[in-house]
């Protein structure tokens, strides 16, 4: 179900009948589309109410090489996963993220306001466009405050190399599932030629045990 969050960015939500764990997602860069309305809806269906936002409201229809480019709002992202998480209304709320979506879940563990995080190939040292000093992933799951955090990473992706994945290492909050012959995005939507069944179905299975323990 399509709802619209304080600051007017549309999201998906769907509720598991028990709504006791919620989870605020963060699509990767082409945004909130019928993949990840099924995504949300998969998740409901597997105990987590859970709500998606779009990341660029009032862009929806920019072209892939203009977002690649596009700066945004961190305050407003982190702002509306927030209000995602309260959208749940679940006592327990958790964060996860794809791609660039993955990027801004490293940020969010920082804030204090989820009890865990997941974040699928997210980047871990942010291009120049997406930058935010002091506030980047390294920063923000360094914080005291931060949750525990689940990396999901592929080991032939080249947004997260091998220098970046040690960095993310050396947290102590932070989890690694590394699979060595994975390409970025290879777990989360089908269509894609770096998809890969079998690690796709083993990195959404550690992700709900995750969010479960």
């Amino acid at each position: 179900m399509r709802i619209t969050l304080p600051s007017g960015t549309a999201a998906e939500i769907a509720r598991a009948e028990n709504n006791e764990i919620g989870i605020a997602l963060h699509p990767d860069i082409m945004g909130l589309r019928p993949l990840f309305d099924e995504h949300v809806a998969r998740l409901a269906s597997q105990g987590f109410t859970t709500c998606a936002i779009e990341p660029w409201p009032g862009q929806e229809d920019l072209a892939l090489e203009k977002r690649m480019d596009a700066s945004f709002d961190l305050d407003r992202v982190l702002g509306d996963l927030e209000a995602a998480a309260d959208a749940t209304e679940c006592e327990h709320v958790g964060v996860l993220g794809f791609c660039m979506g993955g990027m801004q879940a490293f940020r969010a563990a920082g804030t204090g306001r989820f009890y865990a995080a997941v974040a699928f190939y997210g980047m871990i040292v942010p291009p120049d466009p997406w930058g935010v000093p002091g506030r980047d992933p390294l920063d923000m799951l360094a914080k005291p405050d931060a949750c525990r955090t689940l990396a999901v990473l592929g080991g032939k992706d080249p947004y997260t190399p091998t220098a970046d994945i040690e960095e993310l290492r050396r947290l102590p909050n932070v989890e690694t599932a590394l699979y060595p012959d994975a390409e970025h995005g290879f777990a989360h939507a089908p269509e894609r030629p770096s998809h890969r069944a079998g690690d796709a179905a083993d990195a959404w299975r550690r992700t709900l045990d995750f969010f479960r323990s």
